[in-house]
This record gives C-alpha cells, structure tokens and sequence, in this order.
C-alpha cells in the first residue's frame, strides 16, 4: 500500500483532514477479497484497535498516578475506560448483523490471523494483572509490538501498585504479596482480601480506597461483559467450529470469562 505523505502544518492553514491525518487513516482499509461485508470486519476490528490505543493511554496515566498515591485524580481515567469498554462492547451488535453467510465468503482470506494475537489487547490485561508470557511468540516479527507487550509482562500491575498503596496506608497485606514476581499471574491471596475487607467496612477512613476499589471492578465487570458479548457474537456468526489461527473458537472465548483481574474485590462481597 502506498504511504501518503501529508505536509506538516501550521495553525493558519490547519484543517479537520490535516489535522486529524485523516488521508492516513482512511487509507489503512485494505480488504483482501471483494466481499462488501469485509470491509465492515476490517473496519469494526481496526475501530477496536484505535480504542485499545486509547485505552493503554488512560491505564497508563492511573497507574503513574496511583504510584504516587494520587488516587483520586486516577478515577477519571479508570472511569473514561470504562466508558470506552462499553462502546467496544456495543461495537459487536454491529458485527452481529454480518450473516454466517456473509462471513464465510471471505473467511479463507484471514488465514491464521486472529483476534487473540492482538498485542494491545494482551498489554491492557497485563497491566490490570492478568499476565501470560504465552502471547508474546505472536508478536515475533513485530519487534516494537513483542518489546511493548514484554514490558508490560514485567512491570507491576495497576492491581500491584494499588496493593502496594494499602501496605503504606497500614492495611495488611501479606509481604509475600508485596514481593511477589510480578511477572507472573496474581494468585488470589486470603490476606488480600482480609485487608480489602477492612477497607469495605470502613468506607468512611478508607473512602480514597473503597473508591478506587469500586472504579477496579468496573473495569473488571466491562471486561467481563465485552468478553460474554464476544462469545455470543462469534457463536451466532460461526457457531462452535474451530476459530481462524487454530483456537477452539467458542470454547477458548467461553474459558476466558473465568478471568477476574482483580479476584479480591469480588470474593470479599460474600463476607461482608
């Protein structure tokens, strides 16, 4: 495809096109067959793409801010990403209205491509904790894409970074939690939620906490919801045959809404 260039400018002759670098952007819509319903999938996954960049954005700044112990300017960050979640969500509605039909006439062309390669959706959940070095072997010739992703594998999570705020506010969390390796997947800790459970029946002196506490679990719960929609969706489009890039399709989507990022907050509800 040919890269169009496009003259840096000035604010005298700024434009929306320009300015928005939309020749760019409109460009990037390169459907493989002539199928008309393709370019919908291309386009309806591109938009994902665009909202994750955003998304990784705001996660960013919460997590630089929790770090510091800034907690509540992290809420409108978190909350934005939550909006964001649900406008992802709602993008598979329009998914929904491609055919099984539709959507086997250029299936063939997507080859071994697949949704659960995407870097920046693997990037969002390492940094809420759900860390899987697995996915970093998709991203071997994308060497920027594969840095990124093992980056966020490393690095604390938004999860760890907020534990380590309840430590230096006094509440107890167990130290083999606090010097966990981060890398890993987090393992839900009974001192975890002892000391969540101390934050949830004292919101009063823990208000900062608890509030920050209820913005985790709605990216939890958004998270949730997009991941069930997208099984539905996939369901109603190709049923229970095998997906595109050798997953289980149905199955392997079903097996991820056993997913919680933040295991703590929820499991604490039955003991209040």
């Amino acid at each position: 495809m040919t890269q169009i260039d496009t003259p840096p400018a000035t604010p005298s002759d700024m434009t929306y096109a320009r300015y928005l670098g939309l020749d760019r952007l409109l460009s990037a819509q390169d459907p493989f067959s002539d199928e008309h319903d393709e370019m919908l999938f291309v386009i309806i996954h591109q938009t994902k793409e665009l909202w994750l960049k955003q998304i990784l954005h705001e996660v960013a700044l919460a997590q630089s801010l929790v770090r510091n112990g800034d907690l509540v300017p992290a809420y409108k960050s978190l909350a934005r990403v939550s909006r964001i979640q649900s406008v992802m969500t709602q993008s598979w509605d329009i998914l929904a209205t491609m055919t099984p039909a539709d959507y086997l006439r250029f299936r063939g062309v997507l080859g071994s491509s697949s949704g659960f390669q995407s870097d920046q959706f693997r990037r969002f959940e390492a940094m809420l904790g759900l860390k899987d070095a697995r996915f970093l072997s998709f991203q071997e010739d994308r060497p920027e894409a594969h840095a990124a992703l093992a980056e966020a594998i490393a690095a604390p999570s938004l999860y760890d970074d907020t534990l380590a705020q309840l430590a230096k506010a006094g509440l107890p969390v167990p130290p083999d939690v606090l010097g966990r390796d981060v890398s890993r997947p987090y393992q839900p800790s009974e001192g975890v939620e002892a000391a969540w459970l101390e934050v949830y029946r004292d919101t009063e002196r823990w208000w900062a906490f608890y509030q920050l506490a209820e913005k985790l679990v709605d990216l939890d719960d958004a998270l949730l919801t997009w991941r069930h929609k997208h099984v539905v969706t996939i369901e109603r489009i190709i049923g229970r045959r095998r997906g595109t890039g050798g997953t289980e399709g149905v199955a392997y989507l079903t097996s991820t809404l056993e997913k919680r990022c933040f295991p703590e907050l929820w499991s604490l509800r039955t003991k209040l």
